[in-house]
């Protein structure tokens, strides 16, 4: 049995502990409810510019549309959290990868892009080819950001660098649910590879090819900026679940320490007692 200065240290141990776990869980709320906002603002405005450019797909020649019959080299871009403490946000996105990369007839052909700190040290031990530059622009991104990442990965599909450009992250659903996804975003889906699309009439001005040239860009931004906030969003409900779940241990395992504490403090009493008794008795004899 535990000596009761060692429980009393476990308590306090503990009890410091569930003060942290329930301030990163206050904190993650905050932070929830502003990346949630954001998420919930640019939702409607992507939907609807990749609508419009489905529609127009079927009626355009485009580079960013074609097709690659055969895939030589695939470019996977991962967007992960900077900071630990979130259950299993990070690690499902590597499940996802694994999962993305045993479809691929050619693994080593597979380039990481990671954003976050997390894949960036994941991926730094692995033999895939890596692209370095942009895994640490999760405290600054912003549409300016992924405007630039969204040109380097545009031209080097239409240079032929890669053949295929897919994006793997969590889709926020709500506070206790996120949804690993793995999105194809280059090349552009066309509409008729898509169930349950409007076809519209447009009037164009000034020239319909024009506006596409402009508007399929735009989307790619927005929609890369759209997974990053959907990331965000789902590492903040993430941590603050963890953190719930933590604090409610912690609180399970006070009762249990307290416990021991009550029997650990009541055998030393009853020992002394009968360390007097049995001292009374051998001065009587």
């Amino acid at each position: 049995m535990p000596s009761i200065k060692e429980v009393k240290n476990r308590i306090g141990s503990v009890k410091s502990t569930q003060q942290l776990t329930k301030a990163m869980k206050m904190v993650a709320a905050a932070k929830l409810k502003k990346a949630q906002d954001k998420v919930l603002q640019l939702r409607p405005y992507s939907k609807k510019l990749n609508e419009i450019l489905a529609n127009l797909s079927d009626s355009v020649n485009n580079d960013l549309f074609s097709q690659r019959d055969d895939i030589k080299n695939v470019l996977i871009v991962i967007i992960s959290s900077d900071k630990g403490l979130c259950g299993s946000f990070n690690s499902s996105l590597i499940k996802e990868f694994n999962s993305v990369c045993s479809e691929n007839s050619n693994p080593r052909n597979t380039t990481v892009l990671p954003i976050g700190k997390k894949a960036f040290d994941f991926f730094k031990k692995s033999n895939f080819e890596k692209i370095v530059d942009y895994w640490d622009t999760l405290n600054v991104f912003n549409y300016e950001k992924s405007s630039e990442i969204c040109d380097f990965i545009i031209s080097s599909f239409i240079e032929h660098k890669f053949d295929k450009v897919s994006i793997i992250y969590n889709e926020f659903k709500n506070v206790a649910v996120q949804k690993t996804v793995s999105e194809n975003f280059l090349p552009v889906i066309q509409g008729n590879q898509i169930e349950n699309t409007v076809n519209n009439n447009y009037i164009f001005e000034p020239d319909k090819n024009k506006i596409i040239s402009d508007l399929i860009p735009q989307t790619l931004k927005t929609q890369f900026l759209k997974a990053v906030l959907e990331s965000n969003a789902s590492e903040q409900g993430s941590r603050m679940t963890a953190m719930s779940q933590a604090t409610d241990n912690a609180g399970e395992l006070l009762k249990e320490l307290k416990l021991t504490y009550n029997r650990t403090r009541q055998a030393a009493i009853t020992k002394e007692i009968l360390e007097i008794v049995g001292g009374a008795e051998a001065l009587n004899n």
